[in-house]
């Protein structure tokens, strides 16, 4: 097994064991056991448990920006479809993103830095993508403004983000599944002409 091999190997075991123990009670050497690799080959790979669990939630944000980047790009969809799609996709991927969830924990977020880091990327890479949904819908006369787009992308994070802990670490996901589509209807509703 190559470098390369070996360390999706690693990456893909610690990412089982994350999601199903959680950081704290997961152990390198549980991994090095699962993965059947010796402890020094995951620390020739990752210099800590720390920077094994950022790229397992990496691994985690990556997924989900492919998926929201299909969104964006498509041009089967409208504005107003593509930010529908956006908030609802975004909600589903997430759901899966267990070892995403513990990191919108207070207590471990204030803990590792490299958390704040990664949280930071996803937001400005979101404001982004969803100023360029705002942007196109403006052009093409489907949406009106009454704030800049930034404003208005930064609005909608802070609104996906406050659901986060609600949905994930409260477990009111799937009670609150049903009710997606009134929820972006409201989120558009502002932006509709």
């Amino acid at each position: 097994m190559g470098i390369e091999e070996t360390r999706e190997k690693i990456v893909s075991v610690a990412d089982k064991l994350f999601s199903r123990f959680g950081f704290q009670k997961t152990s390198m050497d549980e991994i090095a056991r699962t993965s059947r690799k010796a402890k020094g080959s995951l620390y020739y790979h990752f210099s800590s448990k720390e920077e094994l669990f950022r790229e397992v939630v990496q691994k985690e944000v990556n997924y989900l920006k492919d998926k929201l980047s299909e969104i964006v790009s498509s041009p089967d969809l409208n504005a107003g479809g593509k930010l529908k799609n956006y908030l609802m996709i975004r909600m589903e991927v997430l759901k899966e993103a267990t070892n995403y969830h513990e990191t919108i924990r207070s207590d471990f977020f204030e803990t590792f830095d490299f958390i704040n880091d990664i949280r930071k990327d996803l937001d400005e890479w979101e404001r982004e993508r969803i100023g360029v949904i705002i942007n196109e819908g403006l052009d093409k006369g489907e949406f009106e403004l009454h704030v800049s787009t930034e404003v208005m992308s930064d609005v909608l994070i802070m609104l996906l983000k406050g659901m986060e802990i609600p949905f994930y670490l409260q477990d009111k996901y799937e009670l609150y599944t049903p009710y997606f589509e009134d929820l972006s209807k409201i989120m558009l509703k502002g932006l509709r002409k």
